[in-house]
């Protein structure tokens, strides 16, 4: 079963969170030195919980709330622009809210982003996962179309065109009811031995009902063939 929009969006926050960890924390290191514990747990205001094992929300935080003495240097505006988007993605995400086809394409879009800025591994997955997503939509409105025309061609009525009883007539057996599928298929033991039904006994009958194709004009003549010893194939092989 194909996922959710917002349990995409959640896969993603999985891997932004894996891409952002190690960097977040050698940058606060390379600014902060034995120091920067103690400045992550003031922007966590003492959660040890996210200081330990800190999910996207936290690292995003950890990013805003020092952009300036950390961050900026090597990530610019556009960098802090992406952060403070994906904060208010991740919030959305945290309080169940909802994420159209473009909202979530944009929440992965925005992550691959940041992830390749800071050269992250995941960015190659949630870039594929976006890839994914615009599949599934294309996929998806492709299928909706084709709907929408065979819905069209149905509500199209041919004008002056006649009901097909009154262009063609059922041979009489069809029509009354008599017309048996078991016949359908002759019994050439039948036929050699005089025993077969008019419909195939009678030439004259089985030819008036009959329509040549061309595979059965082909037969024929490949029989008249043999025997008036003019060649012919020996064997055929029978098609109904």
């Amino acid at each position: 079963m194909a996922l959710s929009n917002r349990e995409i969006v959640g896969k993603g926050l999985d891997l932004l969170r894996s891409g952002l960890r190690p960097f977040v924390e050698r940058e606060y290191r390379r600014v902060y030195g034995e120091e920067w514990v103690r400045e992550a747990g003031e922007v966590l205001k003492g959660d040890r919980a996210s200081l330990q094992d800190p999910d996207a929300q936290a690292l995003l935080k950890l990013m805003d709330y020092r952009w300036n003495e950390v961050f900026d240097e090597k990530l610019g505006r556009w960098g802090r622009t992406l952060v403070k988007e994906l904060l208010e993605f991740r919030n959305r995400w945290a309080h169940q809210g909802a994420f159209s086809f473009e909202d979530a394409h944009r929440a992965l879009d925005s992550m691959t982003r940041l992830l390749e800025m800071i050269a992250a591994e995941e960015a190659q997955e949630t870039a594929r996962m976006a890839r994914e997503l615009l599949r599934r939509r294309f996929e998806e409105e492709a299928k909706r179309e084709a709907e929408r025309a065979v819905k069209q061609s149905l509500a199209v009525v041919p004008q002056g065109l006649k009901p097909w009883r009154e262009v063609v007539t059922p041979h009489p057996d069809v029509a009354s009811g008599r017309y048996s599928e078991a016949e359908f298929a002759a019994d050439l033991a039948q036929v050699h031995r005089g025993e077969a039904g008019e419909e195939y006994g009678n030439p004259l009958e089985f030819y008036r009902r009959t329509h040549l194709t061309s595979g059965l004009k082909r037969l024929l003549l490949n029989a008249l063939k043999r025997l008036a010893g003019e060649g012919g194939d020996p064997v055929v092989e029978l098609q109904t």
